[in-house]
């Protein structure tokens, strides 16, 4: 498998802003998995999976409970997930390849299904280099395992107290079912202060740096336009660009 890289932290702190222009650096077409049941990353990256006829993995699972696909009723289940996901959940472009998980399942037992998709994800992503997850606020997806290895895991911080035991909560978690991060980087999203990233710096994780406010962003989200047309002088763009380089992705991005 290549190299996993995830973003978490809490609702609103910018995780999704970091994964899709981080994406813009991965020179080789990374797959990104869109954990957060806000489903946002689609929207920032300009794509309209539904007007693409692309299903997220929680329709899919939907469809198989309710028997939607009698076509398929032959199949074993975990075949049968396998098909359904590579056929109808990838979006496929020039640049990146894109899953959505979707919102949290409906009612009725999900365990197989579940149990079955902690391996389907993983098998498709040994299919490239670079795999980013954005993981939403909380810390669901940690339970779902969707996988259960990580190099990479980024978590972006707001100015509050809450932000800051999120760190350890997943840390937490993340032990107690088993899930192995390579690297936990720490990332201020705008609304730090001087004083606030001085307090970061004494963490015991190591502290990347702050992702800089732009106003423009704020307007590209607003109108639907892609993240990928953010200009590269951008101070968002920039400041990314300088937290991947610390991390140690400087061989792996482009326009250096």
């Amino acid at each position: 498998m290549g190299r996993i890289i995830a973003c978490t932290g809490r609702g609103g702190t910018g995780k999704t802003t970091f994964v899709t222009l981080a994406s813009r650096f991965i020179d080789l077409h990374p797959l990104l998995i869109d954990a957060d049941s806000d489903q946002s990353l689609s929207d920032m990256l300009g794509v309209d999976l539904q007007e693409e006829n692309i299903k997220t993995i929680s329709d899919v699972l939907f469809d198989i409970q309710k028997h939607k696909d009698k076509d398929l009723d032959s199949f074993p289940l975990p075949e049968k997930i396998e098909y359904l996901v590579n056929s109808e959940c990838v979006y496929e472009s020039d640049r990146f390849d894109l899953i959505s998980i979707g919102v949290k399942w409906t009612e009725g037992c999900y365990c197989a299904p579940n149990s079955i998709l902690k391996n389907v994800i993983p098998s498709i992503a040994r299919s490239y280099e670079f795999t980013i997850i954005d993981s939403p606020g909380g810390l669901e997806h940690l339970n779902r395992r969707i996988i259960s290895e990580v190099d990479d895991l980024f978590i972006i911080l707001d100015p509050s107290k809450k932000s800051l035991k999120n760190v350890e909560r997943v840390k937490k978690i993340s032990n107690e079912i088993g899930i192995v991060f390579k690297n936990i980087y720490l990332v201020a999203n705008h609304r730090f202060t001087p004083e606030a990233e001085k307090y970061i710096k004494t963490l015991n994780d190591p502290y990347l740096g702050k992702i800089e406010y732009d106003k423009s962003l704020e307007e590209f989200i607003w109108s639907g336009k892609s993240l990928f047309d953010l200009p590269d002088d951008s101070p968002t763009y920039q400041s990314i660009r300088n937290i991947l380089l610390k991390a140690g992705l400087i061989a792996k991005v482009h326009n250096i």
